[in-house]
């Protein structure tokens, strides 16, 4: 690690890390954007979390990232709008951006759950 690289460095190696793990063990690896500490950031983790400890307990790794504490990881993933949840590991990449709410679109976002066919009602 370069000895410039700051709390900033810090994170993103432990990231990387979780990410190479994740990958060798089919670990979801995943990056939860937030922007502060505000009612929508805590729902939105609240949301996310309840989904793993359901569908993927033990097998996930969670990094929660406030965009205004860490802007420049945020504008290095691209991020334009909170809460954003990125999948980075299982390829391949997904972003959902917006409420973590709705279980079923998180789940398919997350390609834990396959998307319902249309006009298909049983």
């Amino acid at each position: 690690m370069k000895p410039d690289s700051g709390p900033r460095g810090n994170a993103t190696e432990r990231f990387g890390r979780a990410a190479a793990e994740g990958d060798r063990q089919g670990t979801y690896v995943l990056r939860l954007f937030v922007a502060g500490a505000t009612t929508r950031s805590a729902q939105a983790l609240e949301a996310v979390k309840d989904l793993c400890e359901q569908y993927l307990p033990g097998r996930y790794t969670l990094e929660v990232i406030d965009v205004y504490q860490q802007p420049i990881i945020a504008k290095e993933g691209q991020i334009v709008a909170t809460p954003t949840l990125v999948k980075e590991f299982p390829e391949p990449l997904r972003r959902l951006v917006g409420s973590m709410s709705d279980r079923d679109r998180v789940l398919v976002g997350l390609d834990i759950r396959e998307q319902p066919e249309e006009g298909h009602g049983e």
